[in-house]
C-alpha cells in the first residue's frame, strides 16, 4: 500500500495484509476474485499484483491501538475491518457513479460486471464485521463500525439525491461529507483504542480528531477531483465535473451568484454530455468564483481543528508525531 510514512506503514504489511488475505479466503471463489482485485492483491485473472490504496484507515486504526498503550497486533482486527469497509464503499460507489478507473486501472464493475462488484462489496462488509466480532472484546467495536457504516450510507444517499437537485446548499454538502467520508475516518481513529479497552475520553478524542481529518480529506479530494493530475490521482482529468457532481467546490461556486456561477449553473443544467472543452471551462468558472481557494482553506482549517483535538490528548510522543504526520499527508497530498 502507498501510505503516509510511519511505523504503521510497515505494520500494515506485516500484520494487516495477511489478516485481510486470510479473511478473503473465507469467501467463495467468485467473490474472492473480485474482492482481491478491488484491494489490489491480484489482477482479474488472479495473477499477483501490487495496486493497493493509501492504507490510511488501517494505519490510523493501528495508531489508535498504540494510543491506548497496546501493541500494534491488538489493533489488527480494527485495521482490517476499516480497510474492508472502505473498499466495500468504493465498490458500490464506482457502480453508482459510473467511474471506470481507480488506482490507475479499470474499476471492478467494468471488469467483472455490476452484479459481481455489488456482491463483492457486500462480502467485504460482512468480513469487516466478522473481523471485529471475533476479536476479544469486539462487541463495542462492531457496534461502532455499524454506526459509522450507517452514517456512510446516509451520506451516500444524500450525495445521490444531490444529483437530482439544483438547490443544494453548502451546509447540506458539508453534512453529507461528514457522513460519507468523515464518519469512517473517525471510526478508524477510534476503533483500535476501543478494541483495546481505552478510556472513553481517549476514544472520543481520537474520534473527533478523525472526524475533522475526514472532512479535510474530502475537501482535498474534491479539489483533486477537478484539478488533480490524472497521472497521480488515477482518475480522468476533471472527472467530478464531467459527472456533474455537486462537490464542495462546485456548490460553493454556485452559491456565489456572480456571472461565473451563472455560467457554471448553465453548464450543469445542459442535457448534453460535457466535452473536454466544457470541462476545462467549468473548472475555470469554479476557480473564478474563489471556490478552489475557499475549499483548500477550509481543508487547512479542519486539519488545524484535528490538531487541536490531538493536542488535548495524553498520548505517547511517537504516536502523537505519527498522527500529526498523517494530518500533514492529508492536506499536502496530490493523489
Amino acid at each position: 500500500m502507498t501510505v503516509v510514512r510511519s511505523r504503521s506503514s510497515d505494520q500494515i504489511q506485516t500484520y494487516v495484509e495477511p489478516a485481510i488475505r486470510a479473511l478473503l479466503d473465507r469467501l467463495d471463489a467468485g467473490n474472492r476474485l473480485v474482492a482481491g482485485y478491488q484491494l489490489g492483491y491480484w489482477d482479474a485473472d488472479g495473477t499477483p499484483a501490487a495496486s493497493q490504496g493509501k492504507g490510511l484507515r488501517p494505519a490510523l486504526a493501528l495508531l489508535s491501538a498504540r494510543a491506548a498503550g497496546a501493541a500494534p497486533a491488538h489493533g489488527v482486527p480494527a485495521a482490517a475491518a476499516v480497510e474492508l469497509a472502505h473498499n466495500f464503499s468504493l465498490l458500490h460507489d464506482d457502480v453508482m457513479d459510473g467511474d471506470t478507473e481507480r488506482r490507475h486501472r479499470p474499476t471492478a464493475w467494468t471488469v467483472f460486471g455490476v452484479g459481481p462488484a455489488i456482491l463483492a462489496g457486500d462480502a467485504l462488509i460482512g468480513l469487516a464485521y466478522e473481523a471485529l466480532i471475533e476479536a476479544p472484546g469486539g462487541g463495542a467495536a462492531t457496534q461502532r463500525l455499524a454506526r459509522d457504516v450507517r452514517a456512510l450510507m446516509a451520506g451516500q444517499m444524500a450525495d445521490l439525491s444531490f444529483e437530482r437537485r439544483d438547490d443544494v446548499t453548502l451546509d447540506e454538502c458539508l453534512t453529507m461529507v461528514g457522513d460519507k467520508t468523515a464518519a469512517l475516518l473517525a471510526g478508524s481513529c477510534a476503533l483500535g483504542a476501543l478494541l483495546c479497552g481505552a478510556p472513553t475520553a481517549l476514544v472520543d478524542g481520537l474520534s473527533r480528531f478523525g472526524f475533522h481529518l475526514g472532512l479535510a480529506f474530502q475537501l482535498v479530494d474534491d479539489v483533486l477531483g477537478i484539478w488533480g493530475d490524472p497521472r497521480r490521482t488515477g482518475k480522468p482529468v476533471g472527472s467530478d465535473l464531467r459527472a456533474r457532481k455537486r462537490s464542495i467546490p462546485v456548490v460553493r461556486a454556485l452559491a456565489e451568484g456572480d456571472a461565473a456561477a451563472a455560467a457554471l449553473a448553465e453548464l450543469y443544467r445542459s442535457p448534453a454530455p460535457l466535452t473536454d472543452e466544457d470541462v476545462v471551462r467549468a473548472s475555470g468558472l469554479v476557480e473564478a468564483t474563489g471556490a478552489r481557494e475557499w475549499t483548500s482553506q477550509r481543508a487547512w482549517q479542519e486539519t488545524e481543528r484535528a490538531r487541536a483535538e490531538l493536542d488535548a490528548l495524553d498520548l505517547p510522543d511517537d504516536v502523537r508525531g505519527e498522527l500529526s504526520d498523517v494530518a500533514d499527508f492529508i492536506t499536502g497530498r496530490d493523489h
